[in-house]
């Protein structure tokens, strides 16, 4: 009897052994084996920029661009896990939100300054970079207050009903960015002008983007609010308490479609000010819409349904492996291998799901 409880453990204990090495491996990999690209040729451990140890500066900037892109990451994805995680409420439409929300904020930048297609960034003051992502965040919680009211309300519970109503929602949408906005052509979103430099970080050696920084402490403030709002006051309670019974809160006297309403318009509105900060870092293009939904699932999943932190942390891992695996996979030649970096945010994915299926701070309903 014993010998077949050992052998349990044994069979148990083997798929994780197996991921720790591996897991183990890439860190290894990372930090000694690879070595920088040769001018001609190239081999299994040739990266673009080799090791830790032989090029700390540029591994330190990879890790800092994986913690910023983490922030962006986060903030798009906290209003999908309000809405989807929390709610329950499969809003199909999230990624739609955040494109219209990044071309809203870049035609009423255009409005503010009077420039064209591109602008300086010396032209652009902090007021010219707040009023737009705000007017976008609220322009789209005016569109998410109305899809809720109109289309989400009436059929709670109805999983595959919502999905198909808003993923009607969402090729909306995406027609009527190419009918009024540059017909869905890449547009940015300028920062101010004091942020187009470069910070010195003494601590780490280097110098890196002020621009990407804010990303980061913008994606730190959103987390903090968030963690006030849903756990420091009662409109955040009475949303956790609905979910888990919504019976009972509204026996309470609570008015939960009132409750349920504010969580859609503030997890739409971050979605808007995500597209805003999106633009702004890089650019919004006609097809980020599905792109970016997608992202925000992964995160949720990995994180887990209806927790703050687990958005947090799927974000940093999200983040940190689509990071490093564009620059640490092997570059034997023009055609391989950096490309795949995609594939391993999906590994992550598959991996988190296989030992522990409700996230990694969920929990089964």
């Amino acid at each position: 009897m014993s010998d077949r409880i050992a052998q349990l453990d044994i069979r148990r204990l083997a798929p994780k052994l197996v991921v720790g090495l591996l897991v183990g491996f890439a860190l290894l990999y990372i930090v000694v084996l690879a070595n920088p690209t040769p001018d001609i040729g190239g081999n299994w451990r040739t990266t673009t920029f080799g090791s830790a140890i032989d090029d700390w500066q540029s591994f330190t900037r990879t890790l800092l661009n994986g913690l910023t892109f983490a922030g962006l990451l986060f903030i798009v994805a906290s209003g999908f896990s309000l809405i989807f995680g929390l709610m329950r409420v499969v809003n199909m439409a999230h990624g739609s939100f955040y494109l219209l929300g990044g071309y809203i904020a870049y035609e009423v930048q255009q409005k503010m300054t009077g420039s064209g297609y591109s602008i300086a960034g010396v032209e652009v003051n902090t007021w010219e970079w707040v009023f737009p992502a705000l007017i976008a965040a609220a322009s789209i919680a005016l569109v998410g207050l109305v899809v809720q009211q109109v289309f989400l309300r009436w059929n709670q519970g109805q999983e595959l009903r919502q999905a198909l109503i808003t993923i009607a929602i969402s090729v909306i949408i995406a027609d009527q960015i190419l009918a009024h906005f540059n017909e869905g052509i890449a547009s940015s979103v300028t920062w101010p002008g004091w942020t187009n430099r470069l910070v010195e970080l003494p601590l780490l050696g280097i110098q890196y983007s002020l621009a990407r920084l804010i990303v980061l402490f913008l994606g730190l403030a959103v987390g903090l609010g968030l963690w006030i709002w849903l756990y420091r006051t009662r409109t955040g309670m009475v949303i956790r308490a609905g979910v888990d019974d919504r019976q009972m809160t509204s026996a309470l006297g609570v008015n939960i479609q009132l409750t349920f309403a504010i969580a859609f318009v503030v997890g739409s509105s971050l979605a808007a000010f995500g597209g805003a900060v999106g633009a702004s870092q890089g650019a919004v293009a006609a097809g980020q819409d599905g792109q970016w939904l997608l992202n925000s699932l992964v995160v949720v999943i990995i994180g887990g349904l209806g927790s703050l932190l687990g958005a947090a942390a799927g974000s940093l891992l999200y983040g940190l492996v689509f990071s490093f695996s564009a620059i640490y996979l092997p570059t034997i030649g023009g055609n391989c291998c950096t490309q795949y970096s995609i594939v391993f945010t999906f590994v992550l994915l598959a991996l988190v799901l296989a030992f522990r299926p409700q996230g990694l701070f969920g929990r089964f309903s």
